[in-house]
């Protein structure tokens, strides 16, 4: 395969034309271009719609996902599986860390992907290997979604956090905070590109709140400037959130750390609770890509601004927005 073919095949531009999406893989949020997100959004409205009057559709009747984890997953997996299901669609999961994968005997990446590829229309991968996803796809003849490639990129979750900011807001966010580990989150690297480049040259303000030791990698700020976003940075969550309408929030990620002793290091550096809620602005939402651990405490569930499970249930319709364009069944 030549080296052109592979670049096409890891960096389609996705757009407001349909027959971008068909048979495409998404590894990230760079492929998104301002109207082809506008149009995702459009898509996944008509999903909730349909799911809520009518619980959904057979328009991929006949139509297989592999959803292949070697990662642990509840919301991405789950709402992946959800979103077949309910477009009339089926699955094959693979646990890349179980007894019943080959992984077991030490099968490659790609060939547990070019099996796979033989028997479904397309493919959901999550991987501890940061450049993982794009390695394989490059290697496939089938779309492969991106659910993460260690502390890479998670596409499909930036794209359902961008769709719940608006649909929250209603308008464009001026100021969006990070809050936590921005270090190995790959949710906040991708959300972060990707706001950027969907308001370059705008009069938004990204701000990243963490200890010294998570700050937010530095490729992550050039990329935003170089799209004429502003950047701050912050260790104190009060101030980083004055003025916000968005705050979002990341656990410190256990699994990414060396020792034990560096992670106890950082562990529960800040908590959202009752008591800075009292101190936020009244119209700053609160994301988490979730799972939390103690980052945000369970008082604030109740608060209105709380949107992080209103978010996970959004993760379904652009899901099945994003299977469906990809199998070139957007319309019914």
């Amino acid at each position: 395969m030549s080296s052109s073919t592979s670049n096409e095949k890891t960096s389609a531009v996705l757009t407001e034309d349909p027959k971008s999406w068909i048979g495409k893989s998404l590894v990230s949020v760079t492929q998104i271009t301002p109207k082809g997100f506008d149009f995702l959004v459009t898509i996944a409205q008509q999903m909730r719609d349909i799911v809520r009057s009518e619980g959904g559709d057979d328009r991929l009747k006949h139509k297989l996902l592999a959803t292949i984890f070697y990662e642990a997953s509840t919301r991405t997996s789950c709402s992946f599986q959800a979103a077949m299901m309910r477009l009339g669609g089926k699955f094959l999961h693979v646990d890349g860390n179980g007894n019943s994968s080959a992984a077991k005997k030490k099968e490659s990446l790609e060939d547990t992907i070019r099996c796979l590829e033989c028997y479904v229309d397309a493919i959901v991968l999550r991987h501890p290997l940061t450049g993982s996803v794009p390695k394989v796809v490059q290697a496939t003849t089938k779309p492969v979604l991106n659910a993460g490639d260690g502390i890479g990129e998670h596409p499909t979750q930036a794209l359902l956090d961008s769709f719940t900011i608006w649909d929250e807001l209603k308008e464009d966010p001026k100021v969006v905070v990070f809050l936590g580990d921005l270090k190995h989150g790959r949710t906040v690297h991708s959300l972060a590109k990707l706001l950027s480049q969907l308001r370059p040259q705008s009069d938004l303000v990204l701000r990243f709140c963490s200890p010294s030791s998570l700050v937010v990698p530095e490729y992550i700020i050039e990329y935003c400037k170089n799209n004429g976003v502003a950047t701050e940075l912050f260790e104190n969550p009060t101030e980083a959130c004055k003025g916000a309408q968005v705050l979002y929030v990341t656990r410190v990620q256990k699994e990414r750390f060396e020792t034990e002793e560096a992670y106890e290091s950082v562990k529960g550096s800040y908590v959202i609770d009752k008591a800075f809620m009292e101190l936020a602005p009244k119209n700053m939402i609160v994301l988490h890509p979730l799972p939390r651990v103690d980052e945000i405490a369970t008082e604030v569930d109740t608060d209105p601004r709380a949107a992080y499970f209103r978010q996970m249930e959004n993760g379904m319709y652009v899901r099945m927005a994003l299977l469906a364009l990809v199998m070139g069944k957007s319309s019914p």
